[in-house]
């Protein structure tokens, strides 16, 4: 019997203090309310840790490395306390033949209950063979793919090579890279995807939590990605968005208003058509994020935006006040409401002066009468 994730912390010594604090902090990193808190303490409590397995196709393991840099929660809580991480042939200490037989077991055990995690793509180069790009226990990988697909609860389709296909799927893609979501013959498990290159860390925690939490999947856009990360473009929640809306704009690199932190909108940002949390949630525990950091967003977590290129191209056509289409004139249609405000609100003043000056003169003259 898999232990669940309070018994684990118990045993590890953490308090029932630390362990309420640990909930109430998982829920706000999800965008939870505190009510949730209680709830996600009940399912830690009550359900057992439920086993992942988690392969690598074609890729670069960033999206390992933005998992293992969680701190909301801490990583080595997830994958010691909450999942029972049965198989990552990146950091698992077995080897050849020993680790290969885990997967059998897993599915042997588990048929039905098991998360798989995908990092990377299939490379189907090969057509009706499967593909031999990427050769895993001399297997191609899209064989050990489609083998544990058909037993899992569910697939996690983790970064932009896994969700649409990334570099290796950009043209003229000699190895017929594919996302994991157009791979045939894969089963009927649902399939969630996580884009970014790579995803933040807390979005890929804060997705494994909600499923322990609520034994469901999480609310998914009509791309299959889960709507409380995905659901804004990184432009509402810029904190530079109040220099686009005012048309301050940098126009070159290093110049004035780029030392100012204008808009990165004119140097090819395309954080008004990126869904992702970067501006809310941020990176390395909530420290920054590329526009922060004086870079333009290059829409990494959007379908087919390596092929798009232009990461430095200024987006044609966003709708800014429902009406403006493009930064140049946002700027001056803002100037002119603005400005159009500012000179109604200095002639209603003067007006008020006005009637206050003629009521006293008025009051004057009837008392000196």
């Amino acid at each position: 019997m898999i232990e669940t994730f309070y018994e684990v912390m118990r045993r590890q010594g953490i308090t029932r203090r630390s362990f309420l604090k640990y909930c109430s902090l998982t829920a706000a990193a999800m965008g939870l309310g505190p009510a949730f808190a209680p709830k996600i303490a009940n399912a830690m409590e009550t359900k057992p840790r439920i086993p992942v397995l988690w392969l690598h196709g074609l890729e670069c393991t960033c999206c390992s490395e933005s998992f293992i840099r969680s701190a909301h929660p801490l990583v080595k809580d997830v994958i010691l306390s909450m999942i029972s991480l049965d198989y990552d042939d990146l950091i698992m200490a077995s080897a050849g033949h020993e680790a290969e037989a885990i997967i059998d077991e897993t599915i042997e055990k588990h048929s039905g209950n098991f998360i798989l995690a995908c990092e990377g793509n299939p490379g189907l180069d090969e057509g009706k063979t499967g593909g031999m790009s990427c050769i895993i226990g001399g297997k191609p990988y899209t064989e050990q793919l489609r083998k544990t697909a058909k037993h899992a609860k569910a697939i996690i389709s983790w970064g932009s090579c896994a969700s649409w296909g990334c570099v290796q799927a950009a043209r003229p893609n000699p190895t017929r890279a594919t996302p994991i979501h157009k791979v045939p013959d894969l089963g009927n498990a649902p399939i969630i995807k996580v884009p970014g290159c790579p995803p933040i860390a807390e979005v890929m925690t804060g997705v494994i939590t909600y499923m322990l939490t609520f034994d469901r999947l999480p609310s998914l856009d009509r791309q299959g990605r889960p709507l409380m990360f995905y659901s804004q473009r990184i432009h509402d929640k810029c904190y530079r968005r109040p220099h686009f809306d005012a048309g301050q704009f940098v126009e070159k690199w290093d110049d004035e208003a780029a030392r100012r932190g204008y808009c990165l909108y004119k140097v090819g940002c395309k954080g008004p058509t990126t869904y992702n949390a970067c501006s809310a949630i941020r990176w390395n525990g909530g420290l920054s994020f590329p526009i922060q950091a004086g870079h333009p967003c290059i829409g990494c977590s959007e379908d087919d935006f390596w092929d798009k290129g232009g990461f430095y191209d200024r987006l044609t056509s966003i709708d800014a006040f429902g009406v403006e289409s493009n930064a140049d004139k946002v700027g001056g249609t803002a100037a002119a409401i603005v400005g159009g405000a500012a000179a109604l609100h200095a002639a209603g003043s003067v007006i008020k002066r006005v009637r206050q000056n003629g009521n006293g003169v008025s009051q004057k003259g009837d008392q000196e009468s």
